[in-house]
């Protein structure tokens, strides 16, 4: 599982010219799910993107979270983060999850956040989708939640 993680002051999710998702401040999360990911492994990962402390205090360092800032969370599945460039010239995706094992797992990353009590919005699964972002800072981490650490929860 992979996440790119961008603090935001607003982010859109357009489909047929028509919003679906926008969001004011906060982080944009494009998630990749990859075969044998566990719900166990996404909980670690959305709680270490809540958690976070990647938006600046009254000091102007990076010491609050999103849940601290009360900011808003857009989560959009995008399995070409798995995607091997290593060899040849076309992207192999074949690490990336099943659609539907995908799904159920986007949809779970979806209620993890708003359990935090963070208020979260989604794209739409397997849709084409034109994603638009005021990156703040411009900030943006990659995630792997083989790096996640349970203690750093």
């Amino acid at each position: 599982m992979r996440a790119v993680i961008q603090r935001v002051i607003r982010a859109e999710v357009v489909i047929d010219g028509k919003p679906v998702a926008t969001i004011g401040p906060g982080i944009l999360t494009l998630l990749g799910v990859a075969t044998g990911d566990s719900e166990k492994e996404l909980t670690k990962l959305v709680e270490k993107i809540c958690r976070l402390r990647i938006f600046e205090d009254e000091n102007g360092k990076m010491n609050r979270s999103l849940i601290e800032t009360q900011g808003e969370h857009l989560i959009v599945s995008q399995f070409t983060l798995l995607g091997d460039c290593s060899s040849g010239r076309r992207p192999s995706f074949t690490g990336a999850a099943p659609p539907d094992s995908a799904r159920a797992l986007f949809d779970r990353a979806l209620e993890i956040s708003r359990e935090l009590q963070v208020p979260t919005q989604g794209g739409v699964f397997q849709a084409n989708m034109q994603v638009s972002l005021v990156n703040d800072g411009p900030v943006t981490f990659v995630l792997d939640e083989k790096n996640v650490r349970e203690e750093s929860l």
